[in-house]
């Protein structure tokens, strides 16, 4: 069996009618011919949506069907065990230039006794934020069943919504329950378990491609909503030059984010786990056991659990998202 490499994926382009152009404008990511992009899956072992290699003796292989062979390899021991032949963790790029419905996804508990697939909690780190442009994560007052019902009932729901201004470089986790939504101007990466079970709750009244308004899932969203009251929904950290600073640290993924202006070394021999980089800005070389790969701003590189040691050297100042499992 020929040796795994880092692995890139061809991404899958999803026209959205709150789409855009800045995952072309600003990410050079070519989604011709859609008018509009509102996603760009970067790596995905969602069923109907599998991500295919694009580089590499690998090249037109699935991802899953690459667990099946390669198993504990790709992705690490401990993660096939518990996932399977399913990669765990779903990595996008977003734009909004109108807001998505405001939505909740249920549990790990909750979707697999409705849908018989995992939950969905995810994280957003915003790479860039047209001025006043706000998402909406939590309400913004407390909150219980019999309140926001009412609320729902009477078309009032933006009224207890915990609107934030977003801007470059903010991140926000937004757990399974956590009532959420974008609003226009933002471009954003997201990472998430994979799944793809969103409830919508309000869609701001409006109609789909369709010219009727789109299905809601109002009863389904109130068992799965959490009604804890967060004060404070935004993630805060100190980036710090040639260091790895955490961002998220969930069950379902790690988060950190490296800010590089030299030549940096990774231990991954503690990691039982596959490491994914997102290059957000400038661009890096990755050296590696049997050889070198340039990673440029947008790039989703996949780096199989096999690796334990690798240098990071960039070719300008870099930021890249580091994401494994813990």
């Amino acid at each position: 069996m020929n040796s795994l490499y880092p692995l890139k994926f061809k991404p899958i382009f999803k026209d959205k009618i709150w789409g855009g152009q800045k995952i072309k404008t600003h990410l050079g990511l070519d989604f011709s011919p859609l008018p509009n992009c509102g996603e760009a899956w970067m790596i995905s072992g969602i069923k109907e949506d599998q991500s295919v290699v694009e580089n590499g003796f690998l090249a037109g292989n699935e991802l899953n069907e690459l667990l099946e062979i390669y198993m504990g390899d790709l992705v690490g021991e401990k993660v096939y065990e518990t996932y399977g032949n399913e990669f765990p963790v779903l990595i996008k790029f977003l734009n909004s230039t109108d807001y998505l419905s405001v939505q909740v996804h249920p549990d790990n508990e909750m979707a697999l006794k409705r849908h018989q697939c995992l939950g969905k909690s995810e994280m957003w780190y915003i790479n860039q934020a047209d001025e006043n442009a706000v998402l909406v994560s939590g309400f913004n007052q407390k909150m219980n069943k019999e309140l926001y019902s009412e609320h729902v009932k009477n078309n009032s729901i933006k009224k207890i919504l915990n609107n934030v201004h977003a801007k470059s470089g903010d991140v926000y986790f937004i757990p399974a329950g956590q009532i959420h939504s974008l609003g226009p101007g933002l471009l954003l990466t997201e990472i998430q378990q994979t799944s793809d079970i969103t409830y919508r709750i309000y869609d701001w009244d409006r109609n789909g491609d369709d010219g009727k308004p789109r299905e809601l899932h109002v009863n389904q969203a109130l068992d799965a909503l959490d009604f804890n009251f967060v004060q404070d929904v935004k993630t805060h950290y100190q980036s710090v030059m040639n260091k790895s600073v955490a961002l998220v640290k969930c069950p379902y993924f790690t988060t950190n984010i490296l800010h590089l202006d030299k030549k940096t070394e990774r231990d991954y021999q503690k990691t039982d786990s596959f490491v994914i980089y997102i290059c957000e800005e400038g661009s890096f070389e990755l050296d590696y056991q049997e050889g070198k790969m340039q990673i440029n701003k947008s790039d989703c590189i996949l780096l199989p659990s096999v690796f334990e040691l690798v240098k990071l050297n960039p070719l300008n100042k870099a930021k890249i998202l580091e994401v494994y499992i813990d």
